[in-house]
């Protein structure tokens, strides 16, 4: 299943641009969109969802364009928008049930497999309004993978969920990626880093980076430093730097720090991650 775009852009009425200029071809697998708010991820997926219409390019899902089939589109698709609203008068069951029916499921086996998997089985009966906020989003997971489509679109999907919850949330989606697409959309490095094959790094709607994570990482080979210096140097030094992170001790703090040249004499070079190939994507 191969998603492509093509000159892909989306002009707003107000006349700004939410996708602009946007070329990639991603294979089967998790592709990662990291970018920070604003970037023009939700507006890229929302085109893919069939939700809003290209203004200029093209947008094909399997060979399929999007904007001229829809329909074709929909029946194959799995979505969870980054605002899941729910229904009142419906129970957690009753709510999947009823998404697994119209994706031609009608297996009620499928249906609490399903919310074990996200980990709401116990609660199968409780009203979907009484649910807190990161069970709600546990919900509009399941519902999204429900009937094993063959593509598959998350936006924001971590938020609200505690750390052992983004971990089991990204277990299911490793588990349900191995014949689909999924777009994974997100500004949390870490939600991307242990599950995409391929990750694009966009900004103010334009493509910055694409390729798989040991690529992008690679880009910033030699670009990460680490230092040990007083804590008021750093609050001094800190506008002109890029801080990956900040070991505080007695007065002095342990900074991690991203910059093409060395940023402080006394930093010594470290090996990157995808977190600090990120930010320097975003600084440079």
């Amino acid at each position: 299943m191969v998603f492509d775009c093509d000159g892909l852009g989306k002009m707003y009425r107000n006349g700004t641009w939410g996708v602009r200029e946007l070329t990639l071809r991603a294979g089967e697998g998790v592709l990662g969109l990291l970018g920070p708010n604003g970037a023009g991820k939700t507006t890229l997926m929302q085109m893919l969802a069939t939700l809003t219409r290209p203004t200029a390019g093209t947008l094909r899902f399997a060979g399929t364009d999007v904007a001229r089939d829809p329909r074709a589109i929909r029946a194959r698709l799995g979505y969870l928008p980054q605002d899941f609203g729910v229904p009142p008068g419906l129970t957690c069951f009753e709510l999947l049930d009823t998404v697994a029916r119209l994706k031609g499921v009608r297996s009620r086996a499928a249906v609490l497999a399903m919310l074990e998997g996200v980990g709401l089985h116990d609660l199968a009966r409780r009203p979907v309004e009484s649910l807190s906020g990161g069970m709600r989003q546990r919900l509009g997971i399941a519902q999204a993978l429900i009937g094993s489509p063959e593509l598959v679109i998350v936006d924001e999907p971590t938020a609200g969920l505690d750390p052992e919850e983004r971990v089991r949330f990204r277990n299911l989606l490793s588990e349900h990626a191995g014949l689909k697409l999924v777009l994974l959309s997100t500004h949390i490095v870490s939600d991307v880093e242990s599950v995409a094959t391929q990750i694009a790094v966009v900004r103010q709607g334009r493509l910055l980076a694409f390729g798989r994570p040991e690529e992008l990482v690679a880009r910033a080979a030699g670009a990460v430093w680490e230092a040990e210096l007083p804590a008021a140097d750093l609050e001094r030094l800190r506008p002109g730097l890029t801080v990956a992170g900040v070991v505080r001790g007695n007065g002095s703090v342990k900074a991690r720090l991203v910059a093409r040249e060395r940023p402080v004499p006394s930093a010594s070079p470290a090996a990157a991650s995808l977190e600090d190939a990120y930010l320097l994507l975003m600084r440079e």
